[in-house]
């Protein structure tokens, strides 16, 4: 049953169709039980539901390109020896959450010009049928440890999609991208060009190519283009508004503040490990093949851990107590990749490339208990995707104000968020302050608006929650309002 907790929400278990492919007609009627509830101070409800139940559901089209972009950026040179193992990981996040000093200063030697030609992935979805002459599209870049797929869940029929609710019920088109280096784009050095300087740059490009017509395959210039990021990734678009204040009409920052008093805590949680070794199959250099071969030898298999689980009982240990154990650690991770038949695309990492541990540690900085499917831990750390030592030396490294962004900001938070608000966001030590993510208003002292949503019931990753589509709505309509809708 769903409650009112000044949100919208919804029914996460009712099915939804979907279709993917390289050019696809998405043909689908979304399904989903919608309950509108709203904070009266800044959604009139009657408005909300309204256009809840007035907009029609569009069938959308969607396309995925490979976009080749020429960066240039100026990166930090930094004195960090390759790391060989898992124990070198841990010293780097050790020395990275020190408070004897800054890190990164302390590693960075000096800055150079980093240039290079790659090819970034991303999905261009449009409506299927023209929504008026001046579309707006919205540019949406995901944080640490996902692709793009954040913004188009591949879990529970979709249900969770962002752009099922951007582009069907609002009529906007949306750019998912995966940030160079990760999902289907090109990898790259991770310590000498994975660097948020580089990344921004990347972004950078791909925002010019729509503003002048030439991103291929969308014939369209787009007057109107809005950044939306997640975590990491409203950080890059946060660095766009600063260093190209006139490429973006405005920004949706999810998952983020600008307090950064928490990411020590929170990067030593994950406890790091080189990601070729925690996910062999799918960033390392070991093949389908020889896993399967030797899984074969050792006769591995659920009847195995049956008779196991038999062996043990006079123990008192379950069937249900192993698989907890396989699925918690990095047992599991071991396995990640094993239905694949073929190398995934970010097979044979450099050393340089590292993600968390096991479901503990993506628990611990992403979700709520009690607000996610209990399911969707586990696919979402099958799934992961990796980090780089040079995005976590910049990261932090913060930035100056926006003073000349002009457009309108929107920020949307969990109020749970451990990664930038410390477990809660509206735990701010000062009366005179309604959030944490509220002091960044100072950032945008030009913007045409700025607004602060903070949502109840849910952690960092907000399109994993059952509270998702609240957010995802909310978003929308701000947009609507400030005259950056498809009109």
């Amino acid at each position: 049953m769903a409650t009112c907790n000044g949100t919208w929400f919804f029914n996460s278990k009712t099915p939804a169709l979907h279709a993917s492919v390289t050019v696809i007609s998405n043909e689908r009627r979304l399904s989903r039980a919608l309950f509108c509830c709203t904070p009266a101070t800044m959604y009139p409800p009657l408005l909300l539901c309204s256009t809840l139940l007035a907009v029609p559901t569009i069938a959308k089209q969607c396309t995925n390109i490979t976009v080749p972009v020429s960066i240039s950026a100026r990166n930090g040179v930094f004195n960090i020896p390759t790391l060989q193992g898992n124990a070198d990981a841990t010293t780097f996040i050790q020395n990275l959450t020190s408070i004897r000093g800054n890190f990164t200063k302390e590693a960075l030697l000096d800055y150079t010009t980093v240039t290079g030609d790659y090819d970034i992935s991303v999905k261009f979805c449009k409506p299927n049928t023209e929504n008026g002459s001046n579309p707006t599209v919205q540019v949406l870049t995901h944080g640490l440890g996902f692709d793009k797929t954040y913004w188009d869940l591949p879990f529970n029929n979709f249900n969770y999609s962002y752009i099922d609710v951007a582009v069907d019920h609002y009529g906007f088109c949306t750019l998912s991208v995966d940030r160079l280096g990760e999902g289907d784009s090109s990898k790259a050095d991770p310590l000498s060009v994975l660097q948020a300087p580089a990344e921004t740059s990347a972004l950078y490009e791909l925002t010019m190519m729509l503003r002048n017509g030439t991103l291929p395959n969308v014939q369209q210039a787009f007057t109107k283009i809005v950044h939306v990021g997640h975590s990491f990734g409203s950080a890059l678009s946060y660095f766009l508004a600063v260093n190209y204040p006139t490429a973006s009409d405005g920004l949706i920052l999810t998952g983020f503040s600008q307090n950064g008093s928490f990411l020590p805590t929170i990067t030593a949680s994950w406890d790091s490990k080189l990601a070729r070794l925690n996910q062999p199959l799918r960033f390392g250099n070991v093949s389908y093949s020889a896993v399967s071969s030797a899984l074969s030898t050792s006769k591995l298999s659920s009847s195995n851990l049956t008779a196991l689980a038999g062996s043990l009982s006079e123990y008192n240990i379950t069937l249900g107590e192993i698989q907890q154990v396989f699925q918690t650690t990095d047992l599991s991770n071991l396995l990640a990749g094993l239905q694949q038949t073929q190398l995934p695309h970010m097979a044979d990492l450099p050393s340089g490339y590292l993600t968390w541990a096991d479901a503990g540690s993506n628990q611990y900085a992403f979700l709520l208990p009690g607000h996610f499917d209990p399911s969707i831990l586990q696919f979402a750390e099958s799934s992961k995707f990796p980090y780089t030592i040079g995005e976590l030396l910049t990261i932090g490294s913060g930035a100056p104000a926006a003073p000349e962004f002009k457009g309108p900001v929107q920020m949307v938070t969990g109020r749970q968020d451990v990664i930038f608000c410390g477990g809660d966001c509206l735990a701010t030590g000062d009366p005179s302050l309604a959030s944490i993510p509220a002091k960044s208003k100072m950032a945008f002292p030009a913007a045409k608006a700025f607004e602060v949503y903070i949502l109840p019931d849910t952690a960092h990753a907000i399109n994993l929650h059952y509270n998702s589509a609240g957010a995802n709505r909310v978003i929308q309509e701000f947009l609507v309002r400030q005259g950056l809708g498809p009109s």
